[in-house]
């Protein structure tokens, strides 16, 4: 019986490297300002505009990202068979007509459907620009690259949340509909400039005298399966900012409501200021795992400090510092094991489950942690913070296990 050997993509000519880096970031930062006045300004365009109730939206939301976390993978391998870029374009379009999709909506079921679109395109999107990065960086300069983006993510986010503040402020069907074009426009620029990047050869195409790979090899691969759920696990600090600590906040702290503000911009602003320095310490997948493991404990002594917070609000912007450097160990970690990890043939599908995790988090962390936190109080954050502590300690071992199955592999074929 004949191995066949998939080849690794080929690699992007080196004069293109950098602005290679430079179209990407400019997309980001394109889809990105749009998404923030989204994040800001949809829930209220569906509850009063739309006139959908809570329960709906909700309902509507979390099936969305459940659709787009099972297609992630499938899509991911799409764009390892035909070509990144080609992938993520069709993706950054779909995008946008789900977006504006949202201008039309009137009922619940219009509104299902579009949510499951949206879903589907954003996570396929992440899975093919993952891969189009691997494709034109080398591997010893992707985990400084996805810095540079989330860094230039958050700096969009932060410009859209603005834009989406003025349309609360005007609070008319117009100044909503206004930014769902913005979205859209947003994905359609992102995907005009995708297109200026170079079309990389697909993995084991004709053109590396091999047959592509119709396997979908990363569900069978257990180790990165776990590597995937402990990250998971951390990202569970998503939805502390935005819902948990809002709500503890009301409900337990004599704060003045401006805070919220305050730890967001405490958040967007460290992002955007330390991101990139902090994955420059990351290199090797051992320092990838200890920059996680040190994440661990970082949101764990973030929950400490929140759960002091009703002895005083200066405890919330101290939380919230500790929690945004968790965070940022934990991506710079959680970067170069993702991609260190992955064949470079299979970037795509890989880079797809992984960030599967994210969609988990969005859709049970709201849940999970508002019944943790605000029901059980100080020691419901203790709890939280000692689950981010032991999730950190044992991405070191998953990890090693990774590498060594991985090895395994390789001597096989």
């Amino acid at each position: 019986m004949t191995t066949l050997t998939l080849a690794a993509p080929a690699p992007a000519p080196a004069g293109r490297l950098g602005s290679g880096r430079r179209v990407l970031a400019q997309a980001q930062f394109a889809n990105s300002v749009g998404d923030g006045a989204y994040l800001v300004a949809s829930a209220f365009y569906f509850a009063k505009v739309v006139g959908l109730p809570p329960a709906q939206i909700g309902i509507g939301l979390t099936a969305g990202w459940a659709v787009g976390m099972v297609a992630g993978v499938p899509l991911g391998h799409l764009a390892d068979r035909r070509g990144p870029r080609g992938v993520a374009v069709a993706l950054a379009v779909a995008t946008a007509v789900a977006v504006a999709s949202f201008a039309l909506v009137r009922s619940f079921v219009p509104f299902l459907l579009v949510t499951c679109l949206y879903g589907i395109a954003q996570t396929g999107l992440s899975a093919a620009r993952q891969a189009l990065l691997a494709g034109l960086v080398p591997p010893a300069e992707r985990t400084s690259a996805r810095a540079m983006l989330q860094a230039t993510l958050n700096g969009g986010l932060a410009a859209g949340a603005g834009l989406g503040g003025i349309a609360l402020w005007l609070d008319t069907p117009a100044a909503y509909t206004a930014l769902f074009a913005l979205d859209a426009a947003g994905f359609l620029v992102a995907a005009a400039l995708l297109l200026r990047l170079p079309a990389l050869r697909p993995a084991g195409g004709p053109a590396n005298g091999t047959a592509p790979s119709g396997r979908l090899t990363v569900l069978r691969d257990r180790p990165y399966a776990l590597v995937t759920l402990i990250n998971a696990v951390l990202l569970f600090y998503m939805p502390l900012l935005s819902v948990i600590v809002p709500l503890w906040i009301a409900g337990r702290t004599s704060a003045p409501s401006w805070v919220v503000a305050a730890l967001l911009l405490v958040n967007t602003g460290s992002v955007l200021a330390f991101q990139v320095r902090v994955a420059r310490r990351v290199r090797t997948l051992r320092e990838a795992s200890a920059s996680v493991r040190r994440a661990g404990l970082m949101m764990l002594a973030a929950c400490a400090v929140f759960a002091l917070s009703p002895y005083g609000w200066p405890y919330l912007l101290l939380g919230a510092a500790l929690l945004v450097w968790g965070e940022m160990l934990l991506a710079a970690g959680a970067w170069e094991i993702s991609f260190g990890l992955a064949p470079d043939d299979r970037q795509g599908q890989y880079q797809g489950f992984f960030g599967t995790g994210t969609a988990v988090a969005r859709m049970l962390g709201p849940v999970a942690l508002t019944t943790l936190v605000l029901g059980g109080g100080t020691l419901g954050w203790l709890a939280l913070g000692a689950m981010f502590a032991a999730a950190g300690a044992a991405m070191t071992p998953a990890v090693r296990w990774a590498r060594r199955s991985a090895s395994r592999s390789a001597e096989r074929a």
